[in-house]
């Protein structure tokens, strides 16, 4: 990891979180409007470059803005950004919507991807040791710009109909002591290439099940929600998981 200045990070966070927002490449006019970075368009564009040397940053073909690559979304996940704190309103009523469900596997799982495509407003699946695969909240894939190509919509899809993928996916990360593991760009292997991100976390229950549940999404995921919500109901399974 390259040793950023200050003004840089700055730079990079401020860059990240209005992609994030936005969807669209940053300039550095947008910078200076919006964010105190305390320094001149002129600037923020050198530094923009420098970091798009350091592999933080990238130039689309017809923008003359930047976006994050693989790289600087991982400094900024887990050097910059602040997780959002769930409530414990919003923990209470995640439980109560899972908690009649909680001697099914099958049923428990369901519903917790369903609830977890809801809060995170992205793709949610589980998997189970067993074999066995939940997704849901397609619908809410097909509302993020970079999901209008299709060719990138048909390539996840494809994608998810092959059980065994994201199961090689997880187990690849397996005992690597993370509690939260984020991929995106090469660590999701080749028939994911382009804008898309996976957040899970490991679980296992008092009877010796275990299994993974996460989100899958774009790059810009919204992780100061997405990472603590995803722990949040790796946890959920593991303490009131019944007889399974």
């Amino acid at each position: 990891m390259h040793n950023l200045t200050q003004r840089q990070i700055e730079i990079l966070k401020a860059i990240i979180e209005e992609y994030i927002n936005s969807a669209d490449p940053v300039g550095s006019e947008t910078l200076e409007k919006k964010y105190n970075l305390s320094a001149s368009p002129a600037t923020i564009r050198n530094e923009m470059v420098h970091l798009s040397e350091l592999g933080y940053l990238k130039k689309p073909h017809s923008s003359a803005g930047r976006v994050p690559t693989p790289q600087g979304m991982k400094f900024y996940v887990t050097q910059l950004m602040k997780e959002k704190e769930l409530s414990t309103v919003e923990e209470v009523a995640l439980k109560e919507g899972v908690w009649d469900y909680r001697e099914k596997m099958q049923k428990f799982l369901k519903e917790a991807t369903r609830s977890l495509a809801n809060k995170t407003g992205a793709l949610a699946i589980a998997t189970t040791s067993e074999g066995e695969v939940f997704i849901s909240g397609y619908s809410n894939i097909l509302e993020m710009p970079e999901f209008y190509d299709i060719d990138i919509t048909k390539a996840l899809l494809s994608t998810l109909d092959e059980d065994e993928y994201f199961f090689d996916l997880c187990r690849k990360m397996s005992g690597d002591g993370e509690e939260i593991h984020i991929l995106m760009g090469e660590e999701l292997g080749q028939r994911l290439i382009g804008p898309y991100s996976f957040v899970y976390t490991h679980y296992e229950t008092p009877m010796q099940g275990s299994g993974d549940i996460g989100v899958i999404g774009p790059v810009r995921l919204n992780y100061t929600l997405v990472v603590p919500t995803v722990r949040y109901f790796g946890d959920l399974i593991e303490s009131i998981a019944k007889g399974w």
